[in-house]
């Protein structure tokens, strides 16, 4: 039924409980896994006393790639010590929700795994919810971990 996962992770506590029921579905089911994680852009202050200096954004998408090549490479090992077929990607510049959702898309992936922090009330209105966002654009199946 699922022959490729897409596993969306942020480097959180919570969202290794999604890698790893991810990557265990996937031994189970005999799928592929597409482990994706996204990097937003720079954050843009217009405070004031507060300017960009030279070569703040090469440092931040430097700081960037390296983070998700970090968070990447033992989820990778993980599943290859599972058995599982897994590839890795790195989204920089975007939106969280917006990269899963397009990634899925590319890769042709049958399902979508990814972990939720639960958060209710204000602090969800105000944090916002890259997951409730993926649910609710999503045309595929979204496997949400808590």
């Amino acid at each position: 039924m699922y022959k490729h996962i897409l596993i969306a992770t942020d480097g959180s506590e919570i969202a290794q409980k999604g890698v790893d029921h991810g990557l265990s579905l996937a031994k189970n089911l005999d799928a592929k896994v597409m482990v994706v994680t996204v990097t937003e852009p720079f954050p843009i202050y217009a405070g004031e006393g507060w300017a960009l200096g030279p070569g703040d954004f090469e440092r931040y998408d430097a700081d960037q790639i390296k983070f998700a090549q970090e968070l990447l490479a033992p989820i990778k090992a993980s599943a290859d010590r599972l058995g599982v077929t897994c590839e890795t990607r790195h989204v920089p510049n975007r939106r969280p929700a917006e990269a899963i959702l397009d990634t899925a898309a590319e890769e042709d992936c049958s399902l979508i795994v990814m972990a939720s922090h639960g958060r209710r009330g204000l602090e969800r209105l105000f944090l916002g919810s890259q997951t409730q966002e993926v649910v609710s654009r999503s045309s595929l199946p979204v496997l949400v971990v808590r």
